[in-house]
């Protein structure tokens, strides 16, 4: 750590006022001075940002890398990308608490694992799992593993269910003392820092069995939701689901009945439904969300800036399960290379495939769209690539599922196919970036490793939308800084002030670039090997700046990993702390 003086730049302070002319003095780990024309002192390390902006860390609202970070601490290639802060434990998906039962630790161990497509055992192999409450574990985090970012993290309804009940989690709905001890679990984190809870209302796994969150009963939400209102400055982050079987609006209303009359600030992902396919959710949904916030709920929609994007791989993908599609689930599963080729050479399968395309997915499902699916990455070479699934079946006269088989089977099984994103209403989500209660730049960065989620997707909101004059510099900053950091309670971040952490970007905007997307073998495969992810080269930053220390140089990641844990607050008191330090 040394002390800075950041000369010549624009601020964009992240509170969505105009930019300024001035330079930034940092003190160790701490903002130390802003205005025009400071002189160097002596000691410090004069950065000079001629023709750069300089704002806070940007922060990365909605990652999974509470598995991921245990083997890539490096979090490539989010330093680049001018990251600061990430959030971890989204979508009740927690690596605590703990149940006492090895076969429920397996089974959460195991939960996470399939629905963020993360491998199975590197999860087993670096995670020492050395903890059974969540307070343990924020211990073990500090101890054990090293970051370029700051983090925080929510606890998870799934795991708290998990530690509770066991596997019968899955089955049933909780006992008043199973209840009970899940509240007192939940007490236990928010105690320790956590930033509060997060929660699932979406998804089903690969067998089709409902989330174990799914089967909560009204009286196990009211427990969980009393021990919240007695932490001010917290947040119940939970998805809801506008995607398969469209529960949304039926989500949406129970929330609304179970936090009526409750202080407790709401994070609901899919409250505001942004893609095409959504429409008749978004008109069920939108109204309730703006009655809801007029009579006072403390709601907040989450969204994506970027549309999702399937890449279906045979190695580790839910999207077929999440598609309905049960069958081409079943490759997945397959555990060796030489059993997926021969179940998709096999000619009852591909009976049985064509029929789940045809009855069972859904109709916005990647398999009902093949003339937006394209045969892209090739294990072997063979080919055709660049062409659609649609134009491929069209020229072997075959179905399109026996058609992806094919060209599977003749390009090998590590060969992925590709499906274009998903119209989006970019009206609508320019609406969102600028209303002042929406959480913005989610991502699922750290998850989905092989279909591309999170790395880089920041930088979309300086190449497009502030390039293309959709936002201007302050509001796309404001998204990803102060907006954010006031929402999780992280008051010692997101703003450029005196007094703050020195979090620090400094970036010029015209080297900025949305890098392609490239294919990186370096996640080991649990057998002394590595699979492959798919990630962007950095945007890059002129300097990425955590705590005073430098994570990226302009050029590269650093090494350094001055990250803390950030515990949220109420914001009385960040004030009276802030006011304290100026």
């Amino acid at each position: 750590m040394s002390d800075m003086l950041i000369r010549g730049g624009t601020v964009v302070d992240g509170t969505g006022a105009k930019p300024f002319a001035a330079d930034v003095r940092i003190a160790g780990d701490t903002i130390a001075e802003i205005g025009r024309n400071l002189s160097p002192r002596a000691g410090e390390e004069v950065i000079d940002a001629t023709g750069c902006h300089v704002t806070p860390g940007f922060i990365e609202s909605h990652t999974h890398y509470d598995a991921t970070m245990w083997w890539q601490p490096d979090l490539d290639p989010l330093p680049g990308n001018g990251a600061t802060t990430v959030i971890l434990g989204n979508c009740g998906f927690t690596a605590a608490p703990l149940s006492k039962d090895k076969a429920a630790q397996l089974e959460m161990i195991k939960i996470f694992s399939f629905f963020e497509d993360i491998p199975l055992k590197p999860f087993l192999q670096h995670v020492p799992w050395d903890w059974e409450t969540w307070a343990e574990y924020k211990e073990s985090m500090a101890k054990n593993v090293h970051l370029p970012t700051n983090y925080s993290a929510f606890v998870g309804h799934i795991a708290l269910r998990m530690a509770a009940m066991g596997l019968e989690a899955w089955d049933r709905a909780a006992t008043p003392k199973e209840v009970e001890l899940m509240a007192e679990m939940l007490e236990g984190a928010l105690s320790a820092g956590a930033l509060g809870m997060s929660d699932n209302l979406h998804d089903h796994d690969g067998d089709n069995r409902p989330i174990p969150t799914l089967l909560a009963d009204d009286a196990e939400f009211e427990a969980l939701f009393e021990v919240m209102q007695r932490h001010p400055g917290t947040t119940y982050q939970v998805i809801v689901d506008t995607f398969m079987r469209m529960r949304g609006p039926a989500d949406l209303e129970r929330l609304e009945r179970l936090t009526k009359g409750r202080n407790i600030r709401m994070q609901v992902a899919g409250a505001i439904p942004t893609l095409g396919f959504q429409k008749e959710m978004l008109a069920q949904m939108k109204p309730r969300v703006e009655r809801m916030q007029a009579e006072g709920v403390d709601i907040w929609p989450g969204f994506a800036h970027v549309s999702p994007t399937s890449t279906l791989s045979l190695i580790k993908s839910l999207i077929f399960a999440q598609s309905n599609d049960y069958v081409w689930h079943e490759v997945v599963l397959a555990e060796t290379h030489e059993e997926k080729a021969q179940m998709l050479s096999d000619a009852d399968w591909r009976a049985r495939a064509r029929e789940s395309w045809d009855t069972q997915a859904w109709p916005h499902s990647p398999m009902n769209n093949p003339k937006d699916l394209f045969l892209r990455d090739s294990e072997n070479g063979a080919g055709p690539v660049g062409i659609t699934l649609h134009e491929f079946a069209e020229s072997r006269g075959l179905h399109r599922s026996d058609a992806m088989a094919q060209w599977i089977v003749e390009n090998g099984t590590k060969s992925t196919v590709h499906m274009a994103p998903f119209p989006k209403d970019e009206e609508l989500t320019i609406q969102l970036m600028k209303d002042e209660k929406s959480v913005g730049n989610i991502s699922d960065a750290g998850a989905h490793l092989q279909m591309l989620c999170g790395g880089g997707e920041n930088i979309l909101l300086f190449t497009k939308y502030v390039k293309e004059g959709l936002l201007t510099l302050e509001q796309a900053v404001h998204v990803k800084t102060g907006k954010l950091a006031n929402f999780f309670g992280l008051h010692e971040t997101g703003e450029l002030k005196v007094g703050k952490r020195a979090d620090v970007v400094v970036f010029n905007l015209d080297e900025v670039k949305y890098r392609d997307m490239e294919k990186r073998y370096d996640v080991p495969d649990g057998e002394g090997g590595t699979t492959w992810r798919f990630t962007r080269q950095a945007a890059p930053m002129r300097r990425t700046i955590v705590n005073g220390v430098t994570t990226f140089d302009g050029t590269a990641y650093t090494g350094a990993t001055p990250g803390e844990y950030m515990a949220p607050t109420a914001k009385a008191d960040a004030e009276r702390i802030l006011e304290a330090a100026e």
